[in-house]
């Protein structure tokens, strides 16, 4: 992109911001976007995950990216985003500076966590990946259809203790406050730094836009506000550069809130670091007095517990005794614990924290396109695996596996939803693997092995990787 083809209002502006810079910051938009992406650690983990990374970072000539452990550059013509590894969710393909959201915001495992605009899901399986699949982490994304897009990924990566909701700002502050030990808004922005690589928002960008975008910072920060722990942390980012939805938004949240401190706060600049640029601050709300901790402990249990959960009902209890008779046959290696939950014919485990501190009946009114790790689905008297979890297991829980190669062109017929013939002697359900990482269930009976990777997730051409 030339500088001529910039809006002249956001030139302006950035000369007279960055002085001396701003021909530097301005002449990086003709270069080459920065690709960038993210090892999943609850893949890479396993002795076969560790093989898989060491190969693709030898395969597509990856180098690290300073700021974030498990993640990569990566130059064109490089498509690992067309490689079989990115269905088995060894890694999920992310811009390098937004990597520096979730390692400044440092969630720990056990804690609970809110990432509150959460679509298409780089910044929630970042925190699910330093969670290590302990705790609870709930992602939200107000747009229906790019929660679609976040469960999926959250499913493609194996994670198990997320709860995905489809809701409000303000729903979900009513039903959780002083709630979370951190919280992540990746606030809708102006979207500056996305000129690079997507033209509509080079056509979309206006100053009255930046208005807009820094008055609808400020709602959602304000219920983000509601649902901190005294205590915990917050974690604002942006992909813009302007100081309104910057630095002065947090300013009007420090003013506003005094028990609200800024910690720290960075800049990715295009021209100075690898990678489109990001913004990221991080802020600690403090407990002001003894007695405001005292009544806002009070006031959150009384929230969280007013309502304590149902007694399973049989219909869940049937479904969930099913589920664990399976089990014990085909899956012996699987012990994580939740509490069932049934939505029509598909049975789901919530994260423990709701045996705990939650109840179910805080979800009642929401829509929950993932609740959970979804385990199966029930077909008169009997269930059959769901594919998030095999996506969630490894090999060495289940009682039959059939491992494919990444070399292979066995692993594309799979991947189109062809069947396989295997030897006769493999029977009944059989978690098929990449390389050793899971990628979906199949059904052996006869010498065939039946395809039952979901329709939507098949790549009618599926590609052979690039050299």
């Amino acid at each position: 992109m030339k500088e001529e083809q910039l809006p002249a209002s956001f030139t302006a502006y950035i000369q007279e911001m960055l002085g001396q810079e701003a021909n530097a910051f301005l002449e990086s938009y003709s270069a080459p976007r920065t690709q960038g992406l993210r090892f999943n650690p609850l893949k890479s983990i396993s002795d076969s995950g560790q093989v898989a990374v060491e190969r693709t970072v030898s395969q597509f000539d990856l180098k690290p990216i300073p700021w974030c452990p498990d993640g990569y550059y990566y130059e064109e013509p490089a498509r690992p985003g067309r490689h079989p590894y990115h269905a088995a969710g060894l890694y999920y393909i992310q811009e390098p500076s937004a990597m520096s959201a979730a390692e400044l915001l440092a969630p720990k495992p056990g804690e609970t966590v809110l990432d509150l605009a959460a679509a298409p899901g780089g910044k929630t399986t970042h925190i699910a990946g330093l969670m290590q699949g302990q705790g609870l982490l709930i992602s939200n994304e107000i747009h229906p259809e790019r929660a679609k897009i976040l469960a999926e990924n959250v499913e493609r990566l194996g994670i198990k203790n997320t709860l995905v909701t489809c809701a409000t700002p303000e729903q979900l502050s009513s039903r959780f406050p002083l709630t979370f030990d951190r919280i992540m808004l990746d606030a809708p922005c102006s979207g500056e730094g996305m000129f690079r690589k997507d033209p509509n928002a080079v056509q979309e960008w206006s100053p009255d836009h930046v208005v807009m975008c820094a008055a609808r910072q400020w709602d959602i920060l304000q219920d983000a506000y509601l649902m901190l722990k005294p205590g915990g942390t917050l974690a604002y980012s942006t992909c813009t550069f302007n100081r309104k939805e910057n630095e002065d938004t947090i300013a009007r949240l420090t003013d506003r809130y005094p028990d609200m401190e800024l910690l720290t706060w960075k800049r990715l600049w295009p021209h100075l670091k690898k990678g489109e640029g990001h913004f990221v601050a991080l802020l600690r709300k403090h407990r002001v007095t003894e007695n405001d901790v005292i009544d806002d402990a009070k006031r959150s249990t009384k929230k969280r517990r007013s309502k304590s959960n149902p007694k399973i009902n049989s219909s869940v209890r049937d479904a969930y005794q099913l589920f664990q008779d399976w089990a014990a046959v085909e899956l012996p290696g699987f012990s994580y614990q939740g509490v069932p939950l049934l939505f029509g014919e598909s049975l789901y485990l919530l994260p423990e924290s709701f045996n705990g501190n939650f109840h179910t009946g805080l979800l009642d009114g929401l829509r929950i396109p993932r609740a959970g790790l979804h385990i199966a689905h029930l077909k008169k008297n009997r269930i059959e695996p769901a594919h998030a979890l095999a996506m969630a297991i490894q090999h060495t829980q289940v009682t039959r596996s059939y491992d494919l190669s990444s070399g292979g062109l066995e692993i594309h017929a799979w991947l189109r939803g062809e069947s396989l013939p295997v030897p006769v002697e493999l029977h009944g359900w059989t978690l098929v693997t990449l390389d050793g990482l899971p990628i979906s269930w199949g059904k052996a009976s006869a010498g065939q092995l039946k395809n039952h990777l979901p329709k939507g997730l098949r790549i009618l051409k599926a590609h052979i990787d690039e050299q």
